[in-house]
């Protein structure tokens, strides 16, 4: 049986809260096996030698690498690597994005009204890829606008397990924030939910897994996620909505196959802007590994 390293933790020492486990894991205080472990979203064996140690000299360290795409009055586009949050959560964590983008600003262009940053959108710790900061209120309120409308183009890149059917599809299902075990899912029949919908196309195929292109209509939390594995295809490396059922993926990842490409919005001028950013390494060395077993299959 596996568990959550956060659940681990609350069996070993329940008189400690749950916020406060999570920070000593963010803060790498958390060893399993004697290795840190530094991700409180980590499956664990529900016997694995779990040790947390307050004493731990805490990791507060904050990055300043920052990949900028485009930058105006209203509005700065970057890079958000896997592996880095959005914004900080109630721990409190020192390196996001977030941070990184506020830093930026405040050296290019001091500590006055035009330092302001503001959080519009967000990826998922491990989902790597383009993000856009409100650098005005008037930019905030617009993009903010944009992502209510579902005007604002979002689009990703996935490796899913499987041959997905078809060249093309959409997923129109509501999501729900709990299906039952505390993870979101998608509505059973008769359930109230929020409707959600998400438009791909397949790009490559390896037999094992799709590389598919994929474009939110809506916006919620998990959306691509929830929905292909609730198709029987989940995002290869995201062991949070993987049935556990399933046989283990033959190829690992390091993190879930999720890309965010592509970004584009309209500014409070009227101007379009597009920017894109090609997949990290690691997910063109899945890539690359999936496309060498499937010659090997070939000649085989």
């Amino acid at each position: 049986m596996s568990i959550r390293i956060v659940r681990r933790l609350q069996q070993l020492y329940p008189d400690v809260s749950g916020s406060r486990l999570k920070r000593a894991v963010l803060e790498g205080q958390v060893t399993v096996a004697g290795e840190v472990m530094d991700d409180p979203g980590a499956i664990v064996a529900d016997d694995a030698a779990v040790v947390w140690n307050p004493n731990r000299k805490i990791r507060r360290r904050v990055e300043t690498s920052l990949e900028v795409l485009h930058e105006d009055a209203d509005a700065v586009a970057v890079v958000k690597p896997a592996g880095l949050l959005t914004h900080p959560t109630e721990a409190g964590e020192m390196d996001t994005l977030l941070s990184r983008v506020s830093l930026w600003a405040k050296r290019r262009y001091g500590a006055n009204r035009r330092a302001y940053v503001a959080v519009v959108h967000r990826l998922d710790k491990e989902t790597s890829g383009v993000l856009v900061f409100a650098r005005s209120s008037r930019g905030l309120h617009d993009l903010q606008a944009q992502l209510r409308n579902h005007t604002m183009d979002r689009r990703y890149v996935a490796v899913v397990e499987g041959d997905v059917f078809g060249d093309a599809g959409t997923f129109d299902a509501d999501l729900v924030e709990d299906r039952g075990d505390r993870r979101r899912g998608v509505a059973k029949p008769g359930t109230k939910g929020t409707r959600a919908v998400t438009e791909w196309k397949g790009l490559e195929r390896f037999g094992l897994a799709t590389l598919g292109e994929v474009r939110l209509k809506t916006g919620r939390t998990h959306q691509i996620r929830v929905h292909f594995a609730h198709a029987g295809h989940p995002v290869v490396g995201d062991p949070v909505y993987r049935d556990p059922r399933r046989p283990p993926f033959p190829i690992a990842a390091s993190r879930q196959a999720l890309h965010a490409g592509r970004l584009g919005w309209v500014t409070p001028a009227g101007e379009k802007i597009l920017v894109e950013s090609p997949p990290p390494p690691d997910f063109t060395k899945l890539l690359e590994t999936l496309r060498a077993r499937q010659t090997r299959r070939r000649r085989g």
